[in-house]
């Protein structure tokens, strides 16, 4: 399948990674950001890939700006096939020392610029009963850390909304597919963007994993949808821990807030009401610790056949249990 493809965020890190992809493979690329010179850088870097390329400024919170994306788009490139609501921003701080302005721009960027996108690419896919829409979420909308609510409470609402959406879908029968994408830490610049009020540097810690397997994954739920997708070992071990042991979780949890902090640094406004200037670029500055292995991505069809087996062997230990305690308690007394 190739056609016309739809990324927000798309001039940094997991975004243009995934429009890198996309254009390799033949699709007409809109990229949609908001700093203009990189714009630019990135969609010089995505037409020597080949295929057509229209980059957008815009800010993913403005409703009304991103409709009209969506019109341009429609316009220039032809018919949206697939939209990928990659943006968001973050404040690395207690949750005590985010602001109420703060909290709402995050939810802004983070949380509402999917519900924005996705609303502008179904005006166009309803009617032609056709396309995919790709939610790019976290591990931290499984499992929230410190430090991070903020932004853990837009991914954990970017699930609602979507879940609530694709039940909508279902019951009117419009065959256009819904996938949220979790993934892990990745070696992206935007640590280096984010704002920060902890007076320490943000590192993320081991595992790490590089852009390019996260936009494989992104890709693969276009070309072959999936209800979700986990990227990451890490990922993995965080929805699982939630959902079998969330108090064992919370404890576990407790300690990520140091483990990702480095040494002294000031208050860093970071791209949270503005960008950062900067070039198009899709790696961060850890390159060397950056996974990249295909078997590191995990379908929902693959999560349900680890639920099935979990909760067979939990059933199974039960059975023996009560097996055992039924021939405890038919042994005559002594």
């Amino acid at each position: 399948m190739a056609g016309t493809a739809v990324v927000t965020g798309g001039s940094a890190g997991i975004g243009l990674a995934t429009a890198e992809r996309l254009a390799n493979a033949g699709w007409n690329v809109a990229i949609i950001a908001r700093d203009a010179a990189r714009l630019e850088d990135a969609r010089a870097m995505l037409e020597r890939q080949g295929g057509r390329v229209l980059a957008i400024g815009a800010d993913v919170a403005d409703a009304a700006a991103i409709d009209a994306a969506a019109e341009r788009i429609e316009r220039e490139l032809g018919p949206i096939d697939a939209w990928v609501n990659n943006a968001m921003s973050t404040v690395v701080a207690p949750a005590d020392r985010i602001s109420a302005a703060e909290y709402e721009r995050v939810t802004a960027t983070t949380y509402l610029s999917q519900v924005h996108g996705t609303l502008a690419a179904l005006r166009h896919m309803k009617p032609r009963g056709r396309g995919a829409i790709v939610q790019i979420s976290s591990g931290l909308g499984i499992r929230a850390v410190p430090l991070q609510a903020a932004y853990c409470a837009a991914k954990f609402a970017v699930s609602g909304f979507t879940d609530s959406l694709r039940a909508e879908l279902i019951a009117d029968e419009v065959p256009v597919t819904l996938t949220v994408v979790y993934l892990p830490a990745v070696n992206t610049p935007q640590p280096g963007w984010a704002r920060n009020h902890t007076g320490r540097e943000q590192v993320l810690p081991d595992p790490l994993f590089d852009p390019r397997l996260c936009a494989e994954a992104i890709v693969s739920a276009i070309d072959q949808p999936q209800r979700e997708i986990w990227v990451g070992r890490s990922t993995l071990k965080m929805a699982v821990a939630q959902a079998l042991a969330p108090g064992f979780a919370d404890r576990q949890a407790s300690g990520f807030g140091e483990s990702q902090l480095a040494g002294p640094i000031g208050d860093k406004p970071g791209n949270l009401d503005q960008p950062v200037p900067g070039p198009a670029r899709i790696d961060g500055d850890a390159t060397d610790r950056a996974i990249d292995n295909r078997r590191e991505f995990f379908t929902s069809r693959q999560r349900d056949l680890l639920k099935l087996g979990v909760g067979g062997g939990i059933a199974g230990i039960g059975a023996l249990a009560g097996f055992g305690l039924s021939r405890l308690l038919a042994r005559p007394s002594r």
